[in-house]
């Protein structure tokens, strides 16, 4: 064991599967990406861990939970396991096979607290999310870590508990220059967490049809990260504002509005039936469904590639 709790063994066993999303941007589909990503693969019978680093705890919103009693403690939970080690309790019930480890205001306090840690001890100051990782060792099939934007200290906290970095980025140059800044901090953080690797990057909020885009956008993320391999998704996630008010409205992820719309009567058979058509769920949630499952999926295939013996 270290200062800082656990010895580096232990810590690659509890976060083998860890996949921290992170782009040092807002506005580019983190959150909504984090969701949907434990969402589908927990709807596939997966043991899957949610973490919410923020601040402003939207993963509440898109999952439904925010203000209910029991499960959101508005981060109380998360900042003592980093800061006191208390232990880390998920909450359950959320979705079937997904549990929770909600962010929220308390977490306010965090970053100031992370500075004067990092001051006294160092950088292994950021392991703690990886200390507070090790006693669930073996209960998750995938833990997928929600980082704040614009965040250096949470965001170093995530990076250093993480096996795999999934980095969402649109095509414009905000999103290309937050996605430049996490490189940076990217190799930083390999200096206390060796293992830290990038298993794609994933374009958000775009048509399908732009391939001169998407090409110039790969370029440019290859060059970020130093170049010799190609770390885009083949995936896309299509621009659907509809979806991003609907779905954050409701608290319900885009596979559950998939079905929810498919279920829904005709307007005119609502008409027929004396019943107020009311607001309707657009059929595009199917199409914007299908590009989280193509991403869960290549996730999925990905982790599964690297872990296979060389």
């Amino acid at each position: 064991m270290t200062a800082s709790g656990y010895d580096q063994a232990a810590r690659l066993a509890a976060t083998q599967r860890v996949v921290a999303l992170v782009n040092d941007k807002g506005g580019v589909g983190k959150t909504t990406l984090a969701a949907n990503l434990a969402g589908q693969v927990a709807a596939a019978g997966y043991r899957v861990l949610l973490i919410d680093l923020n601040r402003q705890g939207n993963l509440a919103d898109d999952l439904g939970y925010r203000d209910r009693a029991g499960v959101d403690d508005q981060g109380a939970g998360l900042l003592g396991a980093l800061l006191m080690g208390t232990p880390l309790t998920p909450v359950l019930g959320v979705r079937p096979n997904l549990a929770v480890v909600p962010g929220g205001v308390r977490l306010t306090d965090l970053t100031p607290l992370m500075v004067a840690r990092v001051q006294a001890g160092g950088r292994a100051a950021f392991l703690a999310l990886a200390d507070a990782l090790v006693p669930l060792t073996g209960q998750y099939d995938l833990i997928v870590v929600d980082s704040p934007p614009e965040n250096v200290m949470l965001v170093d906290l995530a990076l250093a508990a993480a096996r795999w970095v999934l980095m969402p980025t649109r095509s414009d140059s905000g999103g290309l220059v937050g996605m430049r800044l996490v490189a940076e901090r990217f190799n930083l953080a390999r200096e206390i967490n060796p293992s830290l690797g990038l298993l794609g990057v994933v374009l958000f909020g775009t048509l399908a049809s732009a391939r001169a885009i998407h090409a110039e956008v790969r370029a440019d993320v290859a060059a970020a990260f130093g170049g010799g391999f190609d770390p885009m998704l083949k995936a896309t996630i299509r621009y659907s504002e509809r979806y991003a008010r609907e779905g954050r409205k409701l608290g319900r992820l885009a596979h559950e509005l998939e079905v929810d719309a498919a279920n829904q009567p005709a307007w005119w058979q609502a008409l027929r039936n004396g019943d107020a058509p009311g607001r309707r769920l657009p059929a595009t949630v199917a199409s914007v469904s299908a590009d989280f499952r193509q991403v869960a999926a290549e996730v999925l295939d990905a982790l599964a590639t690297q872990e296979q013996p060389a």
